[in-house]
């Protein structure tokens, strides 16, 4: 298997999935939760995006499928130059996939010596590496900050410019080597985590990403469509939660003149949905997986 999908039976139900309809799978991956939506579309037609080229090798010989390689950051451009707009639903499962984790030379995962690469569309020639050599103290001190939410950041980012006076900072194991003693004492891997984190999401520009594709919903979803979101951590789940929540990202509902709240979507589940204890023993990535459902007004 490519990877296990996340919380695939909550996020399918999320989707209430019509015979007929059309639907997004934003992340392919290695296609789990697209083929249970093909599996109840009847007809339809789903359209999905993956900017990694490894994921096109996971497409099943099936019509109503069209994979784009693609950021889903350009769903709305696509959609149209398809005319599969209004869509009935739309389904995120972000975050890094099993695949890439366990592809050592891709320099996702803290357990391999690569190279600091971190791509998740290998066309690009923007790498973590780029980063660590090139950045400022005061920028990598915002990366390290902002998306890792390291409290000792700019100690992290010290340490970096020292070491890079001598050499260039070229592999996983030397920056792993450079900010041990960084690290606390039993919590290495929890701090090796946040600290590519933060360089994952910097290398891709994750977030911005999900920005993008949050406010398209807006457009490309019909009344009474579902948007089915699944995050790995606080930085993703505020942005999905306060999107839906209020249609922006601070969170905050505006109101019309006669104080009646202006929003888009309707909340299907208040509090986020996580996988059961026995999906988190079988599959080790979903334990900080968070599920948010809401429908289109």
């Amino acid at each position: 298997m490519y990877h296990d999908p996340v919380l695939l039976k909550e996020s399918i139900e999320g989707l209430n999935i019509k015979e007929g309809g059309i639907y997004v799978d934003t992340t392919y991956g290695g296609g789990g939760h697209s083929r249970e939506i093909l599996e109840r579309l009847g007809n339809g037609s789903l359209i999905a995006f993956d900017q990694d080229k490894d994921a096109l090798e996971n497409k099943p010989d099936d019509s109503r499928l069209i994979l784009i390689n693609q950021n889903f950051r350009f769903m709305k451009n696509f959609l149209k130059l398809y005319k599969a707009d209004p869509v009935d639903g739309i389904l995120a499962d972000l975050g890094v996939s099993s695949h890439q984790f366990d592809k050592a030379e891709r320099g996702f995962s803290i357990r391999f010596d690569a190279e600091l690469d971190l791509r998740m569309n290998r066309n690009k020639s923007f790498t973590a590496r780029d980063i660590v050599n090139e950045y400022s103290l005061r920028r990598l001190k915002e990366v390290f900050q902002n998306y890792g939410e390291l409290k000792n950041a700019w100690k992290i980012s010290q340490m970096i410019e020292t070491a890079r006076k001598d050499r260039e900072i070229t592999t996983t194991k030397q920056l792993k080597e450079i900010l041990a003693k960084a690290a606390k004492v039993g919590q290495e891997n929890k701090f090796y985590a946040r600290v590519f984190q933060a360089l994952r999401i910097e290398v891709n520009d994750e977030l911005g990403s999900l920005k993008a594709m949050l406010v398209q919903t807006t457009e490309v979803l019909k009344e009474g469509g579902r948007l089915v979101v699944i995050s790995y951590h606080s930085l993703e789940d505020r942005l999905v939660k306060n999107f839906i929540k209020s249609g922006n990202f601070e969170g905050e509902i505006e109101k019309d003149f006669y104080g009646n709240p202006l929003v888009d979507f309707k909340l299907i589940n208040r509090k986020p949905i996580v996988p059961t204890e026995e999906e988190i023993l079988k599959n080790n990535r979903a334990r900080s997986a968070k599920l948010r459902i809401a429908e289109k007004i």
